[in-house]
């Protein structure tokens, strides 16, 4: 929780102040009430009182009870401001953190762990945080203050009051004890559940196509269950505790009547009968302050061990220091722009035993466009992704305009690369805005040329038939466009930032022949300066590259041109062979074949 305080700033640090002292206002009205009570009931039992005199006791005693009831309206006000703006500055800073993180860093802890972390456990925090000023500070000052005036009186009485709040305090570390270690349980769980929630809905459509939906339904029963049993075994606990106070509440007052009953008889006179009498009702209204002080530490226990959880596991995301550290170069060398070169690159996943790239070296100029083929698993995607450094080379160096990458700012690295990824991704919002999405320091997008990249990218045609043209809807995760459509538009933002270098990750595998065709053309005579690094499992894509680089099990089994792998390399050709025909790979004209628009 010191973690939580540290994010306060000296406003939030007045309201505390503030709150403090109208709790403490607040508990010195309500321990004054029963003294005002013990006043009228001597008044009222001697019969020596006059009316005025009642009411006047009684007005004092009203007014001490609306007194108390506007400090805890507004120490319930600083406390939800408090709250809002803590909660308001660790979802900032866990999702800011998360925007660093690096792939393996974002692995480890799962997309639907960092999401519940985001949600679920800064709400826990916040509502600590909110209840937490009105019963943290308030039921450990009532509790002392309640305690000081109960031992001005008779002593039986604090006995009874001592032995009541002793089994207060076993029973709350019994149950905390038992409890707490399920509240860590009860937010692993929860990730749980959301991971199965959410892949369930991000595969819905193989879920139906394969009829899958009631193994969905027992994995997410199981989860659910897990959950379900958990929360049962913590609410049934914290359960016990209201009937619990209450049983000792309801028995310590019996037990002050019980007493008082005893003292009143064994006293001789009138008098000192109705002074205690008077001293046992004001005595009740103090235990019964005490009491209320420790059900207000129940509730604390009741919230508290799960906001601890919560702390932590926020705290787990904050402490995570990326493995993709930012260099200090914001810009390359003069002259060396668009350049790309591997030397001796080796890689291999965290806490993986076997290496997926193994030795790979090569270098693309200024212009020229280096292809990557190869079967599933060669290493093909994980090469490229290791441009943009997301994720570091294990071995070996990776330069970028001469340049080692490890050097350049992440920012300036990647304000060089264009990058479409081998799922599109689109965002919610326009055509226009996804296609206008990350603009580079410095440079604004105009909306001429947000229309040009589009054109580049063969997608003016579908994009000025949609409504809206190039202000059309775009859902999330783009499933109102085709396959086809998507590879398009997130070509078109990678265009339309104007980088030195390109990379396309199978981008293209989701278009026909001919719009594959005519895109590369375009692409090649529109950005004839910049580097391109493909990745593609089509040999039509590839075959007029000006470096063609063969990947089996991570290692370089060919490289070269087109014509010089399928003199040299059995590996290329048998990938050549498998798709076209030896009239097609012999002849120049168009491939032919199908695709998906």
């Amino acid at each position: 929780m010191l973690r939580v305080f540290k994010t306060l700033k000296w406003k939030e640090w007045i309201y505390i102040l503030l709150g403090v002292g109208f709790i403490i206002l607040q508990v010195w009205l309500d321990l004054t009430m029963p003294d005002y009570m013990e006043e009228i009931t001597k008044l009222a039992v001697s019969g020596a009182a006059t009316g005025g005199e009642i009411w006047k006791n009684g007005a004092l005693m009203l007014g001490c009870a609306l007194g108390s009831a506007g400090s805890s309206m507004l120490v319930g006000y600083f406390a939800a401001r408090i709250a809002a703006a803590v909660s308001f500055r660790l979802r900032s800073a866990v999702f800011g953190q998360v925007e660093n993180f690096s792939m393996e860093e974002i692995n480890r802890f799962s997309t639907a762990s960092l999401i519940t972390r985001t949600t679920n456990d800064i709400q826990q925090v916040q509502m600590v945080i909110s209840m937490g000023l009105q019963i943290m500070v308030k039921s450990p000052i009532l509790a002392v203050w309640a305690i000081c005036k109960i031992l001005a009186r008779n002593w039986q009485w604090s006995v009874s009051t001592a032995v009541a709040v002793g089994v207060m305090v076993v029973m709350l570390l019994f149950i905390f004890l038992a409890v707490f270690p399920k509240f860590r349980l009860v937010q692993k769980l929860t990730d749980n559940l959301n991971g199965v929630t959410r892949e369930n809905l991000t595969g819905v459509r193989v879920v139906r196509a394969y009829n899958a939906e009631e193994y969905q339904q027992k994995k997410f029963e199981k989860a659910n269950r897990d959950l379900t049993k958990t929360q049962l075994f913590t609410s049934r606990a914290m359960a016990i505790m209201m009937p619990m106070m209450t049983m000792i509440m309801s028995g310590l007052t019996l037990a002050i009547y019980w007493v008082g009953a005893y003292l009143i008889d064994d006293l001789p006179t009138g008098a000192e009968r109705y002074e205690t009498f008077a001293q046992m009702s004001a005595f009740s209204g103090y235990s019964m302050q005490v009491v209320a002080a420790f059900m207000m530490l129940a509730m604390i226990f009741i919230i508290l061990p799960r906001a601890m959880v919560s702390v932590r596991r926020i705290g787990e995301v904050l402490d995570t220091k990326t493995s993709i550290s930012d260099g200090k170069l914001s810009a390359s060398p003069k002259g060396a722009e668009g350049t790309v070169e591997f030397r001796n690159v080796s890689f291999k996943y965290p806490d993986a035993s076997e290496y997926v790239l193994k030795n790979l070296s090569f270098k693309a100029e200024k212009g020229q466009t280096v292809a990557f083929i190869g079967s599933t698993g060669s290493g093909k995607t994980t090469a490229v992704n290791l441009v943009p450094r997301f994720y570091d080379a294990t071995e070996g160096e990776i330069l970028v305009d001469g340049v080692n990458v490890k050097e350049y700012t992440l920012r300036a690295l990647h304000d060089k690369i264009g990058y479409v990824p081998q799922r599109a991704v689109l965002f919610s919002g326009t055509v226009e805005s996804n296609v206008a999405y990350g603009a580079k320091d410095g440079m604004e997008f105009t909306e001429e040329g947000v229309k040009d990249a589009v054109r580049i990218a063969q997608g003016q045609e579908f994009v000025e038939k949609m409504d809206g043209s190039y202000r059309a809807h775009i859902a999330r995760g783009g499933t109102n466009v085709s396959g086809g459509q998507k590879q398009r538009i997130a070509i078109a933002r990678a265009v339309c930032r104007k980088p030195e270098i390109y990379i396309f990750d199978d981008s293209f595998s989701a278009l026909d022949y001919k719009t594959d065709r005519m895109l590369r053309t375009a692409l090649k005579k529109e950005t004839g300066g910049a580097t391109s690094l493909i990745v593609a499992q089509r040999i039509g894509t590839i075959r007029e590259a000006d470096q063609i680089i063969v990947l089996e099990e991570g290692e370089v089994v060919g490289q070269g041109t087109h014509d010089e792998l399928m003199k040299t390399c059995e590996v290329y050709r048998e990938i050549a062979y498998s798709q076209l025909s030896k009239q097609e790979l012999e002849g120049n004209g168009e491939v032919s074949g199908h695709g998906v628009n």
